[in-house]
């Protein structure tokens, strides 16, 4: 089927940094074969079905570079991260159960989707569930298994477990499985060299955790007898196929060379870094080295909700305020990040990130008629579009929402499954949960808020 998606305005390149008025996408099956103007597409192709937006902006469907989904939102508050991980999210990975991974995934990913995140990168247990929720919503998946390769870290999925995956469900076109390690901490010597060799034979990504904190400096160099990307390269971390790392706050500037020199990409969550008081990552420092730099939520419980506009607006500003610098991630920067920068990351950039000939059809549409986006000015000297996408914008703004051709949101509605029912399941099992946290971790992991 041919689909002709109009709508006022399109971004297709935000790095492109270029705005069109009356636009069109034309779709054959899931892939875009021409973006223009909707007028001339309308004569040219009169066989295809139009889907009229209006007052909308057309964009390429966002992508969520760090992700963990989770049931715990509101719950696990007021504790900087290593704390936190031990009080509040170590316990919960001991006694989480595969239906309620799967149930947790199934809500976050319906309610990225409505906030137009097309594409998530997971990092969660029981990947199989997380894998069947991506396909009954309908968002594009990348599977990172919440892997702990050593004796004292046994209570998360295992290198065993990540490997089945890479072997079941490789190829899939929405689901693509990466190798993951919680954090290089959380692995002995043998399973680092494991995990490096599973993304080589496998020719797949590595992604992990790596200087959230400050804390975590004196460590490195107590095991590693280095800081965190000098021991990354010396073991051959680097040298697989693609590594991405979480937040990267505590980067110095000859480790933001070293992840250059290797393409290393890697995924800010601001809001996260925030909340957990881990500090301010150099993202401007990353960007100006060339580094692939996606945005990412982090989890429901650490952010606390999905929303990558949100996002999109917290990295602007919070790059402005530590550089005291106001010119700095303008608005055309953050939305570069939040779509082509995390298609970089992914080694994805040939498929998703952009509206152009040849891409996937993973598209959103942004409402205009607000007065979140009043006024609208799509040209000229005073053109506003990126700036009050990033600055004005929540993700209740997106009106239509498309992966890989079919329509999985419109009118702001969910249409591959019933939100109520993804939401009272969540509800259902975490009573469960929580009374099984609370009797393996004790009064601690039970004081919620």
């Amino acid at each position: 089927m041919t689909v002709l998606l109009t709508a006022d305005l399109a971004v297709p390149d935000a790095a492109a940094r270029t705005v069109l008025e009356g636009a069109g996408v034309l779709v054959e099956g899931d892939v875009i074969v021409e973006v223009g103007d909707a007028a001339a597409l309308r004569a040219a192709h009169p066989e295809a079905r139009e889907e009229a937006l209006g007052e909308a902006v057309l964009l390429p469907g966002l992508v969520n570079a760090h992700h963990h989904s989770g049931v715990l939102r509101g719950t696990a508050e007021h504790l900087p991260v290593w704390q936190w991980l031990e009080v509040h999210i170590d316990p919960m990975h001991r006694v989480l159960r595969p239906e309620e991974a799967e149930t947790a995934a199934r809500l976050c990913y319906a309610e990225g989707l409505l906030a137009g995140t097309t594409t998530v990168v997971d990092m969660w247990r029981y990947m199989d569930g997380a894998a069947r929720a991506a396909r009954e919503l309908g968002n594009r998946l990348v599977s990172v298994s919440y892997v702990g390769a050593h004796p004292d870290h046994d209570y998360f999925d295992s290198l065993d477990d990540n490997e089945r995956m890479l072997r079941e469900w490789s190829g899939d076109d929405r689901v693509t499985p990466w190798v993951g390690l919680e954090h290089p901490f959380y692995a002995d010597d043998a399973g680092l060299a494991r995990a490096i060799a599973m993304a080589h034979e496998h020719g797949t990504g590595l992604y992990t955790h790596c200087s959230e904190s400050r804390d975590e400096l004196p460590d490195w160099r107590a095991r590693f007898g280095a800081k965190p990307l000098v021991a990354l390269e010396r073991i051959g971390f680097l040298d697989a196929p693609r590594v991405a790392l979480a937040h990267a706050v505590w980067l110095d500037d000859e480790e933001i060379g070293i992840a250059a020199a290797h393409d290393v990409g890697v995924a800010h969550a601001p809001v996260s870094n925030m909340k957990l008081a881990s500090g301010v990552a150099p993202v401007v420092k990353m960007l100006a080295a060339g580094l692939a730099v996606g945005l990412g939520t982090d989890g429901e419980k650490e952010n606390n909700n999905l929303d990558l506009f949100e996002e999109l607006k917290t990295a602007s500003l919070l790059a402005k305020l530590s550089a005291l610098d106001a010119a700095v991630l303008d608005p055309w920067e953050a939305l570069a990040m939040a779509t082509t920068g995390g298609a970089r990351m992914l080694g994805m950039a040939d498929r998703i990130g952009r509206l152009a000939p040849g891409m996937r059809a993973d598209v959103i549409a942004v409402r205009t008629d607000t007065p979140r986006m009043t006024p609208l000015i799509a040209s000229g000297p005073y053109e506003n579009v990126a700036a009050n996408l990033v600055h004005a914008v929540r993700g209740s703004d997106v009106a239509f929402s498309m992966v890989g051709g079919a329509p999985v949101v419109r009118d702001g509605r969910l249409l591959t499954a019933d939100l109520q029912r993804l939401i009272a399941d969540a509800r259902a099992v975490v009573p469960g949960l929580f009374a099984r946290r609370a009797a393996l971790a004790g009064p601690a992991a039970s004081v919620e808020g």
